[in-house]
């Protein structure tokens, strides 16, 4: 008889801010996913703060699903997403992190497929991506697209990250890796996601890549402004000078 391999398990991180009426549908996707999968995993709901009810829909989800499935780990103010994946990671249970955004921009039918691409692969890191083979963005006006890809093409030409997606934010990570690469990264916020690249770039990390279809957000107000733009900027250069 052959030995009984051990099932890996899966750590969804879900930093939600204002995701009232995302919240249960997100979170109903990732478990039909994953449950047809067969894959073992846990999803930790870091809240912060949330004024329009986020946390109480969160027990709610708690209870429907379970303590087991569900684990909410709020925080109690608005504290930065880099800072929210930190204190994710201290109650992750599961050999791999996945991290995703709650506003239904990151489906949840592409993780099988990041699941997929790291055993295929052997790879440190799986990155979703907007920006090669079949992926795309769905719902952006023609100003937000821009902003996008030159944030994206300035970084690729300075930074030379072997990634064509730096500043996506839907990732599969060996826990390990991830812990590594927290523990060295200095950036707080949008910079975060990119900087996570570089870094594990120059530690020789390998990084496997899937198209996704990223779709504007359906509830709620994007949390993307002119002051996260030049945070983005002054971040960019920071890294730039730094790696």
């Amino acid at each position: 008889m052959a030995g009984s391999r051990k099932v890996d398990k899966y750590s969804i991180l879900l930093p939600t801010y204002n995701e009232r009426e995302n919240l249960p549908i997100i979170i109903w996707l990732i478990v039909k996913y994953l449950d047809e999968s067969g894959v073992d995993y846990e999803i930790i709901v870091i809240d912060d703060g949330s004024p329009d009810g986020t946390l109480e829909v969160a027990k709610q989800l708690e209870e429907i699903y379970g303590k087991d499935k569900i684990l909410l780990r709020p925080r109690a103010k608005k504290l930065g997403l880099g800072t929210a994946y930190i204190h994710g990671m201290k109650h992750a249970t599961g050999d791999y992190v996945i991290i995703m955004d709650a506003d239904l921009s990151h489906h949840p039918k592409f993780i099988p497929q990041f699941i997929e691409k790291l055993h295929e692969g052997n790879y440190d890191i799986v990155s979703g991506t907007r920006y090669s083979g079949s992926g795309g963005v769905y719902g952006w006006d023609l100003k937000r697209k821009f902003i996008s890809r030159t944030a994206n093409y300035i970084a690729q030409i300075l930074l030379r990250p072997g990634a064509s997606d730096l500043t996506g934010s839907f990732r599969l990570y060996r826990r390990d890796v991830l812990q590594q690469l927290v523990d060295c990264c200095i950036s707080k916020g949008y910079v975060f996601q990119m900087e996570m690249l570089v870094r594990a770039r120059s530690l020789g990390m390998s990084l496997g890549e899937v198209p996704i279809s990223f779709v504007d957000r359906v509830y709620g107000e994007s949390k993307l402004g002119g002051s996260e733009i030049v945070a983005y900027v002054k971040g960019l250069l920071q890294l730039f000078a730094t790696t």
